[in-house]
Formats: C-alpha cells, sequence, structure tokens
C-alpha cells in the first residue's frame, strides 16, 4: 500500500469538490477544503484521528474549533461503486489550486 501522508498546514480537498458548479466555487472558492491541523489519538481506544478545520461554512464544526475523522478513513480512496464520477482516488488529496485552472 502507497504511504501517503500530510502535513500541518497542508490544505487539502475532499472528493466532492468535483460535483461543485463553477458558480459555487465563485462564490465560495474555499468549499470542501480544509487545513490540515495534525493527527491525535483518542485517550480510550486508542483510534488514530486526522483533525482538520474547513476553510468554509460548514454545520459539521457547528459548535467547535476544528473536525476530526478516523485516520484510516481520512486517508482512504473514494468508494467508486457509489461514485462513480469522482475522478480524484482518495477521499482526502493535497489541495493544487494550478489543477483548477
Amino acid at each position: 500500500m502507497e504511504e501517503r501522508k500530510f502535513e500541518i498546514g497542508d490544505i487539502v480537498q475532499h472528493f466532492k469538490r468535483e460535483t461543485v458548479s463553477e458558480e459555487r466555487l465563485q462564490d465560495d472558492p474555499n468549499v470542501y477544503l480544509y487545513e490540515i491541523i495534525g493527527t491525535s489519538r483518542h485517550t480510550e481506544t486508542k483510534e488514530e484521528l486526522m483533525i482538520y478545520k474547513p476553510l468554509y461554512e460548514t454545520d459539521c464544526v457547528d459548535g467547535v474549533d476544528y473536525a476530526a475523522r478516523p485516520l484510516d478513513m481520512f486517508m482512504s480512496e473514494v468508494d467508486h461503486e457509489k461514485y462513480p464520477d469522482i475522478k480524484q482516488k482518495y477521499r482526502f488529496e493535497l489541495f493544487n489550486k494550478e489543477m483548477e485552472e
């Protein structure tokens, strides 16, 4: 399995960014973009988590500072059976602004 690693401060995009209209991207250019805060470990289960900050308004952080997701899920491939039109290989990938232009 290919090892992938994100650094603190990296900007990543969720695969659903591909489904956003040009109009919405113009209104909110940060939609489905996140800043990597770092990893953590659940104190009870010892599960590794990715901690990240949405760069757009979303209810997933309503009342809290950051979002967290199990590291395995964060680093997983897109379910291409469920999302056959998605080109992105992984659920989250480094954001490359030049690739969008």
